[in-house]
């Protein structure tokens, strides 16, 4: 089998000879092959530097700002809406389909065999960016006292990610992936009829629009989500990218996976397992890992390492016993 049947048949639940393999540093398998949609318009990120930190902007109109020697990501600093009266200083950001279709093409070639699975990393997703433009804090309380707003602009955000999700499929992509941290260690951000409320239908309509074009729906979530993986199951979900696996109890979560012929797509647990530099911890970690989602699971690695305290030997250790296991 070749990169690309290895990843759909662990996705479908059919018969593959062993995990997907996503690693990015050299040398390393990648099964997988990714590509986004560029900026939209006119749009060209600004960066500068301020003391210790380093400050930037997003196409939606958000200043974030990191230490200089920190994560790579750091934290909205400045909301574009931080005030709802302010709301009509706010546009929102708008993507040419052909031109979007290029860009994924372009991203895309860089598998030369073109064997690999190709995946449209989409410019973030709902409520991931919605919480950006108004900051979490002040999100989470619109949830409650501006719904009606909320919800306005969920939909605005909407059409912004049908365009691209045509475009993805015009460029021959075979999943979507977005990125939605919605929990805690312990549960969600806000409450499952919550979710029911503000996201069931728009995610539910966007990842049909996804599979009318013939592409699997990958879903990247921090946090303990354990309330509303059946309904994102239901929605169309077809894989869950967690970073921290083991906040799941694995025999519960496969099960769903095996119900709804869903994957995983995930490195040892970034967080309890990976940072200790303990190798037989972390080699039991993808043991247990490939004992408990066998047929259905795609080894992957962070991309920040450096954020998260791990040495790329520690990582290493992980792809070596990863790249022994068979079905």
């Amino acid at each position: 089998m070749i990169s690309r049947e290895i990843i759909r048949a662990n996705v479908e639940h059919t018969p593959a000879p062993r995990p997907g393999l996503t690693y990015t540093r050299p040398g390393k398998c990648n099964d997988i092959v990714t590509a986004s949609a560029g900026e939209p318009g006119t749009y060209r990120q600004k960066r500068w530097i301020e003391g210790e930190f380093e400050y930037y902007d997003d196409m939606w109109g958000n200043i974030w700002r990191r230490m200089k020697d920190g994560c790579l990501g750091g934290e909205v600093w400045q909301p574009v809406i931080e005030d709802w009266d302010h709301a009509d200083r706010f546009e929102m950001p708008v993507y040419d389909r052909a031109a979007a279709a290029d860009h994924f093409r372009a991203g895309f070639a860089g598998d030369t065999t073109g064997e690999r699975f190709r995946v449209a990393n989409l410019p973030g997703w709902i409520f991931a960016q919605a919480r950006y433009i108004r900051r979490l804090d002040n999100y989470l309380m619109d949830m409650v006292l501006y719904p009606e707003k909320l919800h306005h602009l969920h939909r605005q955000m909407a059409v912004l990610y049908e365009t691209v999700i045509l475009a993805a499929s015009d460029a021959g992509a075979e999943a979507i992936f977005f990125c939605e941290d919605m929990g805690t260690q312990s549960g969600l951000l806000f409450s499952p009829a919550m979710w029911d409320d503000y996201f069931r239908d728009l995610y539910t309509r966007l990842f049909a629009l996804a599979h009318e074009c013939g592409m699997k729906v990958f879903m990247h979530s921090c946090g303990c989500n354990r309330e509303i993986i059946e309904p994102l199951l239901r929605a169309g979900v077809n894989c869950f990218q967690f970073d921290q696996p083991t906040v799941y109890d694995f025999a519960e979560l496969a099960a769903q996976l095996r119900q709804y012929r869903a994957a995983l797509w995930a490195p040892v647990d970034i967080q309890k397992i990976m940072p200790t530099g303990d190798r037989q911890l972390i080699e039991a970690g993808a043991q247990a890992m490939f004992e408990a989602f066998r047929g259905s699971l795609i080894f992957k690695n962070y991309g920040d390492l450096q954020g998260i305290g791990v040495k790329p030997e520690w990582d290493d250790w992980v792809y070596d016993k990863a790249a022994t296991f068979q079905y």
